[in-house]
C-alpha cells in the first residue's frame, strides 16, 4: 500500500541541523492520520548529512535516501519527487522544524477541498542578528500577511504580497511534479536556479495556495557573518531566476538595480567620497522603513547595521545571474525553448 504522505527533505552539508528538523517531521505526522514515508536528498554533502538523517531517523518512518552530485536545490526537489509514492507531498528544508500541530491542521483542511499549502514559517531570532535582519525583511516584504496573520488563500492575483516558497510547501504529488517539470532552470548550472518562484506561479494559476498560522514551522538562518553574506550572494543569483520577469512585482526594482549599480561603480574611481554617502544613504533608508513598519528600537539597529552589507552580497548575486542568463543564450541560443516567452528584460 501506498504512503499517503512523502516528505521530501533535500540536503546539503545539513548534518548538524537534521535531528531537530526530523523530529519535528516525526512528532507532526504522530498527530495525523498519515501513512508517511521520508526521502532525503543529499545533494554531495561531505558531512555526513546522509548518515546523519538515517541515524535521527531511527526506523520510525520508512526512509529512502537518494544520492546526486552536487547539481543544487532545485535538481535534489525535483529528484525527490520522482522518487516519492504519496498522495500528497511534503518538501521540508533541512533547517525548517515543523510545529507539532501543523500536518494536523493541514489534514483537516484538506478533507474539505482545500489541498495546496504553503507554510507560516517563522525565522529564529533569538541572539542571532543575521536572523532578526532576514525576519524583518521578510516580514516587510509580505506585510500584507505578516501585519495580520490570518488563514488565507491566493492565486496569480496577488501572488508575490503573500508569503510563499518550497522551503514549507505540501500538495498534491500530480500537482508538484507536473509543475516542477515543466519549470527548466533557466541558467545552465542550476545550482543556482529557482526552486520556488516558478514552481508556485504556476500552480497559482490552477490551484488557490493556502496560508495559515497554524501550518507553522520555524526555520533556523545562518549565524556568522561569512555564511550570511555567502547565502544573500547566492540568494540573488536565485531571486533573478524567480523574480527577474515582468509578472513579478519585484520586476521593477530588479530592472532599476543595473543601471543605477552601473552608474555608481563607475562614478566612484572619481568620486570617492559618494561610497560613504551611499553607504550611509542605504543604512539610513532600511533603517527608517524598519521604524515606520514598528519594529523594535534593536530590529531598527540591526537592519539598519546589516543592510549595506545584505544589498552588496544580493546586488553581487543579481550581477552575476545577469552574467550567467547572458553567458547561457551566446553559448546555446535553445537551450530553453520553454522560455523564450518569459524573458527576463
Amino acid at each position: 500500500m501506498s504512503p499517503s504522505l512523502s516528505v521530501v527533505v533535500p540536503v546539503y552539508n545539513e548534518a548538524p541541523h537534521l535531528a531537530e528538523t526530523i523530529d519535528g517531521i516525526v512528532g507532526a505526522i504522530e498527530r495525523t492520520d498519515f501513512d508517511a514515508e521520508l526521502v532525503v536528498v543529499d545533494d554531495g554533502s561531505t558531512d555526513q548529512s546522509a548518515q546523519a538523517a538515517a541515524a535521527a531517523l531511527r526506523g520510525r518512518l520508512p526512509l529512502a535516501v537518494v544520492s546526486q552530485p552536487n547539481r543544487g536545490r532545485f535538481h535534489a526537489v525535483r529528484e525527490g519527487l520522482r522518487r516519492t509514492k504519496g498522495r500528497y507531498i511534503l518538501v521540508l528544508g533541512a533547517r525548517v522544524r515543523l510545529r507539532p500541530d501543523a500536518l494536523a491542521f493541514v489534514r483537516t483542511r484538506q478533507q474539505a477541498g482545500e489541498l495546496v499549502w504553503t507554510g507560516h514559517v517563522h525565522i529564529h531570532t533569538d541572539g542571532n542578528r543575521y536572523g532578526a535582519f532576514m525576519n524583518v525583511l521578510t516580514e516587510i516584504a509580505w506585510r500584507d500577511y505578516f501585519d495580520d496573520p490570518r488563514p488565507l488563500s491566493f492565486g496569480l492575483v496577488g501572488f508575490d504580497r503573500y508569503p510563499q516558497g518550497s522551503g514549507c510547501f505540501i500538495a498534491p504529488r500530480e500537482i508538484l511534479l507536473e509543475a516542477f517539470d515543466a519549470i527548466p532552470a533557466r541558467y545552465a548550472d542550476a545550482r543556482f536556479a529557482n526552486d520556488d518562484a516558478p514552481m508556485l506561479r504556476r500552480i497559482a494559476a490552477i490551484q488557490p495556495i493556502h496560508v495559515a498560522p497554524a501550518f507553522a514551522s520555524d526555520y533556523v538562518p545562518r549565524a556568522s557573518l561569512r555564511t550570511f553574506v555567502k547565502h544573500s550572494i547566492h540568494r540573488g543569483t536565485v531571486f533573478l531566476d524567480g523574480h527577474g520577469r515582468r509578472e513579478s512585482r519585484f520586476f521593477p526594482f530588479i530592472a532599476a538595480f543595473y543601471p543605477l549599480s552601473a552608474a555608481l561603480v563607475a562614478v566612484i574611481p572619481f568620486r570617492p567620497r559618494v561610497l560613504p554617502v551611499t553607504v550611509a544613504a542605504v543604512s539610513l533608508g532600511a533603517g527608517t522603513v524598519a521604524a515606520s513598519a514598528r519594529r523594535s528600537r534593536s530590529e531598527v539597529l540591526t537592519v539598519a547595521a546589516l543592510a549595506p552589507i545584505w544589498v552588496t552580497a544580493l546586488g553581487a548575486g543579481l550581477w552575476r545571474g545577469l552574467g550567467m542568463i547572458a553567458a547561457t543564450r551566446l553559448r546555446s541560443p535553445s537551450v530553453h525553448p520553454g522560455r523564450e516567452s518569459e524573458r527576463w528584460n
